[in-house]
């Protein structure tokens, strides 16, 4: 196994770039071998199958390549088998993969001493992550953070320490730590709403509940007056119109004004802290699904965005950010071996996140992004779509890491409820390789091109924040064109985003 992830056993690939015959979709213990005539073989113990391609790419003039082919006709294969228990295929192949890597950490692998680790951009989760958040390092650490202060929480359901357990739960049971107050954001402060949250009393801890999402949503001086200090614990998105980050500013402007220091817990961004993409939030477009000038993927954890505020918009805030342990930036959610705690009630996968930043720009238009269904923001649709239509334009462009299949679905809820609309469900076949804005501007250019007097381009404007952006696409511009336009704003942004980065 070489240091960047690629990965063979004795005879055998696993993961490596001559292991194109394994295609899109077999999973992470299957292997195989090619030929180099273009015979190839790839086995896949999870589900009992294998795929034996037979060629002789050399003839007549030995210029043949039969590798797109080949490849092609693995992830044909994959998709067609559906017969089989999913619990057996994931736990089998994590199996096999564990024997599998296991085995290849005992090689040496050219620096003496060294052994070999499977580590890649949004790869493959690690087996034994032992990631600690802000809240795992605090209660560690005997809280002496908080010692002796009277504390006001800002979370939700999302604020819970490796095990599980309330980070209200943990912040009561602390030792010389007096929890005062809660402060509850978007959908309230057990994450169960889908509208405005109202002032209350927890019925769990007898706290009073102040609200951040009603009338008002900032906390009052008459709210801060008894407290020492404001501590913030809630999982974030990775998106800047992720209402939870509007929420952070408001709080460091609220407690810098009654002279208060925020504590914020971090936490993974559960998309990975490396890619940074999208066009970057108009100064005269800010509100509070664009609390500051940064692109739509900002690339940061809470703590960090956190110390970018305070920097750029001069907020003086005494900020102090608990820092996890052994979380680093190229980690998924799924590589840190922590609970998933669906962050709103409508995003409820790892998969759901990864689609957003492209997808839940759409869904200020005139289209159903899936809200309603059981897989909100893994499709999209309207009653005007053709699904056939539009999932062979959009397969037609060979959008990196993606699939679409059209499909017709009746959301139960939000845009076009109770009606059935024509769309697509985007398959990621290739996280590494997926770029979900650049896919979300692909089905926006779709639209446009496809449906120019159905699709109403202008609700775009609501989250893109970006007036050139939005332009661009009603003059029916190229994707490519569009993102060009970003590149100045994002490298500017780099630069200030450099200064905040913790890890």
């Amino acid at each position: 196994m070489r240091g960047d992830g690629a990965a063979r056993a004795l005879g055998w690939d696993l993961t490596s770039p001559n292991a194109s015959n394994r295609g899109d979709l077999f999973p992470l213990g299957s292997f195989g071998h090619t030929g180099f005539t273009g015979t190839s073989v790839w086995i896949d113990p999870a589900s009992d199958s294998f795929v034996v391609f037979l060629s002789n790419r050399v003839h007549p003039e030995g210029k043949g390549n039969v590798t797109p082919l080949r490849g092609q006709i693995a992830s044909i294969v994959a998709a067609s088998i559906t017969a089989i228990d999913s619990r057996k295929l994931r736990d089998e192949s994590m199996g096999y993969a564990a024997e599998m890597l296991s085995s290849l950490a005992k090689i040496q692998i050219g620096v003496p001493g060294s052994r070999a680790t499977l580590t890649s951009s949004g790869a493959e989760p690690s087996a034994d992550a032992t990631v600690l958040t802000g809240i795992d390092v605090l209660a560690r650490d005997n809280f002496k953070a908080l010692q002796g202060l009277r504390v006001g929480l800002v979370t939700n359901h999302t604020g819970r320490d490796r095990r599980g357990q309330p980070t209200i739960d943990v912040l009561r049971a602390a030792p010389n730590v007096q929890l005062v107050a809660l402060f509850s954001p978007e959908h309230g402060i057990r994450g169960t709403l889908d509208d405005t949250v109202s002032d209350s009393k927890d019925e769990r801890t007898g706290l009073p509940v102040y609200s951040l999402y009603g009338a008002s949503r900032r906390p009052t001086p008459e709210q801060l007056k008894n407290l020492d200090a404001l501590v913030y614990d809630i999982q974030d998105i990775g998106v800047r119109f992720w209402t939870y980050s509007a929420t952070l500013g408001y709080i460091m402007e609220a407690a810098a004004a009654a002279r208060l220091p925020v504590f914020v817990l971090d936490r993974p961004n559960p998309i990975g802290g490396v890619e940074v993409d999208g066009p970057v939030a108009d100064a005269d477009q800010l509100s509070f699904t664009a609390y500051h000038t940064i692109p739509v993927r900002h690339g940061m954890t809470f703590g960090e965005l956190a110390g970018l505020f305070n920097q750029e918009r001069r907020i003086n805030c005494d900020l102090r950010v608990i820092r996890m342990e052994q979380w680093r930036r190229e980690m998924w959610y799924d590589a840190t071996n922590l609970l998933w705690i669906n962050p709103s009630p409508n995003m409820r996968s790892l998969t759901g996140a990864a689609l957003y930043p492209g997808i839940g720009l759409l869904e200020t238009t005139n289209v159903s992004v899936g809200r309603g269904t059981d897989t909100p923001f893994e499709m999209m649709g309207a009653p005007w779509i053709d699904a056939q239509r539009l999932a062979a334009y959009l397969n037609a462009r060979k959008i990196d890491g993606a699939r679409f299949v059209p499909l017709k679905f009746t959301p139960r809820a939000s845009v076009f409820a109770n009606e059935e609309c024509g769309g697509v469900n985007i398959i990621i076949t290739n996280r590494a390789a997926f770029r979900p804005i650049a896919a979300g501007f692909e089905i926006a250019a779709a639209l446009r091109l496809l449906y120019p007097q159905e699709w109403k381009a202008d609700g775009y404007a609501r989250l893109l924040a970006n007036q050139e952006t939005l332009n661009l696409i009603k003059s029916g511009a190229a994707p490519g064109e569009i993102a060009r336009t970003w590149q100045a704003a994002l490298s500017k942004f780099r630069e200030a985003r450099a200064k905040a980065l913790l890890y």
